[in-house]
């Protein structure tokens, strides 16, 4: 996989939230995903968003499981903290963090052969739980990045 590093310099001037960071400091590393991905919408999308809210990266933990989507957390939130778990365990993963440090955010990526094929045991009881967190579903139906699956 090849890794491209983004200049460290931006400008002086660029906006500031409260918390003071600029929407540079919200950004991960460049996207190796294939252009026109709707995964880096979803990415762009999480990066306005904390922004926005004034939530400083370092309070957030992202976990993700394998596939496309499970790659996103890399071009979000590069101050953050991160987890790649296996297969359908994201879910599983992201309550033991939990409960090891409920101070932080907790953002889990997931696709739907992660969370709702393989993982779909490990989804439905995180629901049950009641964790504290937010996980982002995206369907490769919709993105047609699954062979098997058409567009639509």
């Amino acid at each position: 996989m090849t890794y491209l590093v983004k200049p460290k310099l931006h400008h002086p001037d660029l906006p500031k939230n409260k918390q003071g960071f600029t929407h540079r400091d919200y950004e991960g590393t460049v996207s190796t995903l294939c252009a026109g991905c709707g995964h880096d919408s979803i990415s762009s999308a999480i990066i306005q968003a904390f922004f926005e809210l004034d939530i400083a990266p370092h309070r957030v933990a992202k976990l993700s499981g394998i596939g496309c989507s499970s790659k996103t957390p890399t071009y979000f939130l590069g101050n953050s903290h991160g987890f790649n778990s296996v297969h359908g365990r994201m879910p599983s993963v992201l309550t033991g963090a939990n409960l090891a440090n409920r101070e932080l955010i907790y953002l889990g990526v997931s696709g739907d052969g992660d969370s709702a094929s393989i993982g779909i045991g490990q989804f439905a009881h995180a629901m049950r739980r009641g964790v504290k967190r937010s996980i982002i579903r995206s369907r490769a139906y919709g993105f047609a990045i699954s062979k098997t699956l058409k567009s639509g």
